[in-house]
């Protein structure tokens, strides 16, 4: 009797950055480590001094108008970029700037980006990029928060890890990214293991009924219920059946009753 493996597609995966040496131990253990071995992730470094013009591999410089720091110079950027798309003969790619200016990441950026072919990613360093980097090589720029780091290398190993773990194949369990948190817009429900009871604080007892579809439907109401407490702008953009938009209405009234006591 034949058996049927799932053919799983490779999703490329380059980063420019000046210091690739950073990346090694983070794209070499756990899940991204296991995903490369299975051929589900290409991942490639591209030293940004390598595309420099001058013997001293200078790749930034003092920006016009004045000011503190250093800027990426836009030729090497160009030319490594260049120089990877050159050498692959994938066709779907997006180019991703990584600055603090950019695009604010999600969950739904990270389900984006996981249909591309190739992603190539630009990390920053210094006081960042030429403008024309951004404007006329990447196609978008994504920022990971309201902060800022020393250099792109930190966003691109966030975005990357997110980005894997929505390649099909990439996870033990096909159900493990569609029950984490925001993938379909909710923080994740709360998880339990053994022992059942551990000083007094017991497991939540619907968890072991084996009753598959109570079991959803408590996961469900305690998704609802976090979200609302601790990111209910959440809510917004999650479609609600009208018993769910009853339930949250009901925990609403009753915390309104518990301030009134």
């Amino acid at each position: 009797m034949s058996t049927c493996r799932k053919s799983w597609k490779t999703v490329r995966i380059d980063i420019v950055t000046l210091f690739p040496a950073m990346f090694e131990a983070v794209f070499g253990e756990s899940i991204i480590k296991r995903a490369r071995e299975k051929g589900l992730l290409d991942i490639r470094l591209t030293q940004l001094r390598d595309f420099a013009f001058d013997k001293h591999r200078q790749v930034d410089d003092s920006p016009f108008g004045g000011g503190s720091g250093m800027v990426l110079k836009p030729e090497p950027m160009f030319r490594a970029v260049r120089s990877i798309v050159a050498n692959s003969a994938l066709r779907r790619r997006r180019i991703v700037l990584l600055c603090p200016s950019g695009e604010t990441f999600t969950q739904a950026k990270a389900k984006e980006l996981a249909k591309e072919e190739q992603l190539i990613f630009l990390s920053g360093h210094y006081e960042g990029f030429d403008a024309r980097i951004h404007a006329h090589l990447a196609d978008e720029a994504i920022s990971i928060g309201d902060f800022v780091l020393t250099g792109g290398e930190l966003p691109a190993m966030v975005v990357v890890d997110a980005v894997a773990r929505m390649i099909p194949g990439v996870l033990g369990s096909e159900e493990s990214a569609p029950t984490d948190s925001f993938y379909d817009g909710l923080l994740e429900f709360p998880q339990y293991t053994r022992p059942r009871i551990f000083e007094g604080m017991e497991v939540p007892e619907v968890l072991l009924s084996g009753d598959h579809a109570k079991i959803r439907a408590w996961r469900r109401r305690e998704s609802l219920r976090i979200t609302r407490e601790r990111r209910p702008e959440l809510l917004k953009g999650v479609q609600l059946t009208e018993r769910e938009k009853a339930y949250l209405a009901n925990l609403m009234a009753h915390e309104e009753n518990c301030e009134k006591d």
